[in-house]
């Protein structure tokens, strides 16, 4: 048994305290079988409602997980570019790949998932899970790089890291198809020459490279690493101006050939084009995991409703009684006042 309370129980305690004393205090005090029954049925409300809101479940109880013998690996870009504003009515390119990645995770329900994020250099920020909240919430936390820090947008950077994890997952499970798709601009501003993903290509089942960002470009906005992305609101310049950040079709179409996958250019509004996996075989597993919890507070909720249900039934009689009283003392005045005048 296990006990997941709606609110803490310090303040459930506090909260019934008064309905508690209220309804002992009637039970001491009754004077015959029939109030001590009535409030003695309240008593029984009021412990019912306490333990309802407490939570109670069995652990351990059978679970149905649907899995698929697919991998995803997410490469996305995290340089300063990525939060260039001309995405939809001004905002961060990045809003657009995490509209894209939540879609994706919805599209491939049942897949491993693995994101990996590239400034200056590529980072595994999340090996394959099957946990897709645990993807979102990497997503949600994810920043671009520090601008005072960057070195410049380097659009290989996480070449050798996806032909490194590619290979593992190969190695380690060869019957599961794997699946790569890269979210970037395409925007080379190091100076070093971009690593090919060409390694990649003979590892990798489908997926496809998405690319954001406009022709016209957009201002990006001082990134410091902290939960905000720009605390003085201020904008990256160069050369005394408002720097602007541009898609470059070409260095997307380039990665997607040495992928062997289709390019799709993101416009915010639009639907993206997720293909089919691979291999569509799905297992549904039932397993007893210590974190299935079988909620049974349902069931304390229909006999609270019963209680309730009796109490509104009882309140209905009673108010019919005193309507009926009140009409035979209306009729009864009337009888006397009709003989006075008489």
């Amino acid at each position: 048994m296990t006990f997941q309370p709606v609110i803490t129980p310090v303040l459930l305690v506090l909260l019934f305290a008064p309905l508690v004393f209220i309804v002992v205090r009637a039970l001491i005090t009754a004077k015959s079988h029939r109030q001590r029954g009535l409030w003695g049925t309240r008593a029984l409300l009021v412990a019912l409602c306490f333990v309802m809101l407490l939570r109670p479940g069995i652990t351990g109880t059978p679970t149905q997980t649907v899995t698929t013998n697919t991998d995803i690996f997410l490469v996305v870009d995290t340089t300063a570019s990525i939060v260039a504003e001309d995405w939809g009515d001004a905002e961060p390119r990045i809003n657009g790949i995490r509209e894209d990645i939540a879609e994706l995770v919805t599209q491939y329900a049942g897949a491993r998932f693995s994101l990996i994020t590239f400034a200056s250099a590529a980072e595994i920020r999340l090996p394959l899970t099957t946990d897709s909240s645990a993807v979102m919430s990497s997503l949600a936390v994810m920043r671009p790089e520090t601008t005072s820090v960057s070195r410049g947008s380097d659009i290989g950077a996480a070449a050798a890291t996806l032909e490194r994890v590619l290979t593992t997952a190969a190695e380690s499970a060869d019957d599961r198809s794997r699946m790569v798709f890269y979210f970037g601009d395409g925007e080379q501003t190091s100076s070093r020459t971009p690593k090919s993903f060409a390694a990649s290509r003979e590892l990798t089942d489908g997926g496809a490279v998405f690319g954001y960002g406009t022709a016209q470009g957009g201002p990006m906005k001082v990134t410091s690493g902290y939960a905000t992305d720009s605390p003085d609101d201020s904008y990256i310049e160069y050369d005394g101006e408002v720097a602007l950040s541009v898609i470059d079709d070409e260095n997307l179409q380039t990665i997607a050939d040495d992928l062997g996958l289709t390019l799709q250019l993101r416009v915010a509004g639009t639907a993206a084009d997720f293909p089919p996996a691979p291999t569509s075989s799905m297992t549904l597993t039932n397993s007893e995991t210590a974190g299935g919890v079988s909620d049974l507070s349902w069931i304390l909720a229909i006999a609270v409703s019963a209680l309730i249900a009796w109490e509104l039934l009882r309140a209905t009689m009673l108010t019919t009684q005193l309507r009926g009283l009140k009409a035979t003392a209306d009729a009864q005045q009337r009888a006397d006042d009709e003989w006075s005048r008489a």
